[in-house]
């Protein structure tokens, strides 16, 4: 697939810039001097963290959105979600006089759907996986009338993630690789389309957890295929891709160089490194770059390297146990 094939052009995602500003954060972009002097290469951190809703997830809510017609947004949007998606989709419905209805597992960190709640969207929590909650947006479509905006398999919705991409190009022009968390895929995509479309020799690497890595198991079985999702530090990045993935799967075949698993430890120290050495509270979705570089599990480093932050709405419980050292931070919750 060349990139003129691929179903979200960078034309796409610079339409999408133009669509969302003002209405989205163009986040800090910022040297960090530890990952520096430990890889070799300059290392840029993209503190996409600092989004107003707390994650990455802001850019593709809002430019779907503002895609639909008045109509659609009168009738009500729908979105299944771990967390950071249905807390963005709830926000950026509310700015345009909308309103959401996100369904989640039982899976979901409370302090996510707390937020989400805050925002005024209906909560519907369904089943322990997000294939299960997504049953539900499915029913609520058919049965209600409310317009689905996928968390991750959407053009508008991967449109708006690659504006992280140009964003990144725009603060590090002669970029090398990127390190972005894979979870659905809609992030990797957006962001690859869009920086290879500005420095095509730049590779895109995809970080995830090892346990319940969805994208990595379909790309690996060369088809969509169903995972078990399960507990992870990377919360967010867990679920699958849907095995009628109609945009993500193929755009990662073609635009990721690679993709690296992490394991729980690993994560947990990218964690600790963001607070310690750079002073950023982060969650484990967004750490995946950064265990990579610590843990040398990073494959072939080109630099310089921009390193995506992409949320920091952790439980702050679960982070403060991280930052301990605790063996199983998931402990507690589970009493």
């Amino acid at each position: 697939m060349t990139k003129t094939d691929l179903p979200v052009t960078l034309a796409d995602i610079e339409l999408a810039a133009r669509r969302i500003d003002g209405r989205v954060l163009r986040t800090p972009f910022v040297p960090s001097a530890s990952l520096t002097e430990r890889c070799g290469v300059p290392v840029g951190l993209k503190l996409e963290h600092h989004q107003t809703t707390g994650s990455f997830k802001l850019r593709g809510a809002t430019n779907a959105v503002l895609s639909l017609s008045a109509d659609q947004r009168a009738r009500g949007v729908v979105a299944a979600s771990t967390g950071n998606h249905g807390r963005a989709l709830a926000y950026a419905a509310k700015a345009e006089g909308s309103v959401a209805t996100i369904c989640m597992s039982r899976l979901v960190p409370e302090n996510k759907v707390a937020e989400i709640r805050r925002l005024g969207a209906d909560v519907r929590i369904v089943g322990r996986s997000q294939d299960e909650a997504q049953v539900e947006v499915d029913r609520l479509v058919t049965e209600a009338g409310l317009v689905m905006v996928p968390p991750f398999d959407n053009a508008t919705v991967v449109a708006g993630q690659g504006t992280l991409g140009l964003e990144i190009v725009e603060a590090m022009p002669d970029v090398a690789t990127v390190l972005v968390p894979l979870s659905g895929g809609g992030l990797a995509a957006g962001v690859a389309a869009a920086v290879k479309g500005r420095v095509p020799k730049a590779r895109v690497i995809g970080l995830t957890m090892e346990r319940g890595a969805a994208m990595k198991a379909s790309l690996d079985a060369g088809r969509p295929v169903a995972v078990e999702e399960v507990a992870s530090l990377a919360d967010s990045l867990g679920g699958g891709i849907g095995l009628d993935n109609a945009l993500t799967f193929q755009m990662c075949r073609a635009l990721l160089d690679e993709v690296i698993l992490l394991s729980e430890a690993e994560i947990a120290a990218g964690m600790r490194h963001a607070y310690a050495e750079e002073r950023e509270v982060i969650e484990g979705a967004a750490a995946v770059g950064i265990a990579a570089l610590l843990s040398g599990r990073r494959g072939r480093l080109d630099g310089p390297v921009a390193v995506i932050l992409s949320g920091r709405n952790v439980d702050m419980g679960l982070h403060k146990r991280v930052l301990d050292g605790v063996a199983d931070p998931f402990a507690e919750d589970r009493t």
